[in-house]
């Protein structure tokens, strides 16, 4: 009997080493190739060579892990946080703007192409678990599964809500206003599955160690199909609904952690300012009461939504908005007539449209928070 037993014990343990390895190995493999990318951007500063590496860079992570036999997606998975973490640190401004908005486009076509690859594999695995299992069976599993997914994360969210504005108040950085059983429900009620749950049905292994079929593959696969219809097709087309129904569709404004952050940023632009100030002579001093004022009335507006003065300042900034939002209309007018005019070529007017553009919607950025 134990010599029976012997094999079967070495093969449970061959095979929780194995798991290991896929896990550790892939998380390693990841966050070393992240490290060392993040070194190397550090200097790049062009927009397109951005994108590529950033293109680049999770295949490479994927094939790396791959090859070291672990697991390639969560090696993507850890690179790609690192890295999200620290493009904070290596990105300058203009290669932010570019990256973001390349990746904005490239994530429309991907989340496309994925949805049509999902149609299309489909026939494939039904016909594979067709002879295991009938059809009211498979919609049946696909239901319940699905139900217990939306159930389960129902039951997860409430509780972990609670510990993340208990431990927002422990640190004393901020009073976080606990949210109401309604607005809870809504973000369990966001929880849509897609690309990332495809992915990780998808990376279950064909075959076992041993070289056997694993067979039930294909009906993993199956259930996560059902669990991203579902999901984006109840969830999705009823969150508006649901929203309006639970009364929280006019409650806008800003989260009290993007005010936290934007007034302690504003403050230290301030004091950097003032000292500047002190230390400038008297011909630039009018630019910076200038800068200064420009920085207190913003200030002021986000410590007015906090305090609910009587509004004045929050008026007397939205007024600068608007003014200083026509202004750059103004130049828009001026080199668009100047262009037509033969004055100036199409590249002086590309430079000084990019330019005008940022200006132009941060002021819209800074109207949409108020």
């Amino acid at each position: 009997m134990r010599n029976e037993a012997d094999p079967q014990s070495r093969q449970h343990q061959n095979d929780r080493i194995r798991h290991l390895q896929l896990v550790v190995g892939g998380l390693g493999i990841g966050l070393l190739i992240g490290i060392l990318v993040s070194w190397i951007e550090r200097f790049i500063d062009d927009g397109p060579v951005e994108l590529v590496v950033s293109v680049v860079v999770p295949y490479a992570a994927y094939l790396a892990g791959e090859e070291i036999r672990a697991s390639g997606v969560l090696a993507v998975v850890a690179c790609g946080l690192y890295m999200s973490r620290q493009s904070a640190t290596f990105f300058s401004p203009a290669v932010r703007i570019q990256v973001v908005g390349a990746w904005n486009a490239l994530t429309f076509v991907l989340n496309g192409i994925v949805f049509v690859m999902i149609g299309l594999q489909l026939p494939y695995v039904m016909a594979a678990i067709h002879g295991q299992y009938g059809l009211m069976t498979l919609l049946e599993y696909g239901v319940i599964f699905s139900i217990v997914l939306i159930v389960l994360r129902m039951i997860w969210v409430y509780p972990a809500t609670k510990l993340a504005t208990l431990m927002t108040r422990k640190k004393n950085r901020l009073e976080e206003k606990p949210l109401q059983s309604r607005e809870v429900f809504v973000i369990g009620w966001t929880g849509m599955r897609g690309v990332l749950a495809l992915a990780a049905a998808i990376s279950v292994p064909e075959m076992l160690a041993n070289g056997q079929p694993f067979g039930p593959r294909n009906l993993i696969v199956f259930l996560a199909f059902c669990v991203i219809l579902v999901t984006l097709v109840l969830q999705g087309l009823t969150l508006p609904s649901l929203i309006r129904v639970l009364g929280l569709a006019g409650e806008m404004g800003m989260e009290s952690e993007e005010r936290y952050a934007r007034t302690v940023a504003l403050k230290e632009a301030v004091e950097f300012l003032k000292e500047k100030r002190r230390d400038c002579g008297d011909d630039l001093a009018h630019a910076y009461d200038d800068l200064i004022d420009r920085y207190e009335h913003r200030l002021a507006d986000l410590e007015e939504d906090v305090t609910q003065h009587d509004g004045q300042s929050k008026r007397t900034y939205r007024q600068v908005l608007e003014l200083a939002e026509g202004a750059v209309r103004a130049e828009r007018r001026a080199i668009i007539r100047l262009r037509a005019q033969g004055l100036i070529s199409d590249d002086v007017l590309r430079t000084v449209e990019r330019e005008m553009d940022l200006e132009e919607t941060r002021y819209q950025a800074s109207e949409m928070s108020l």
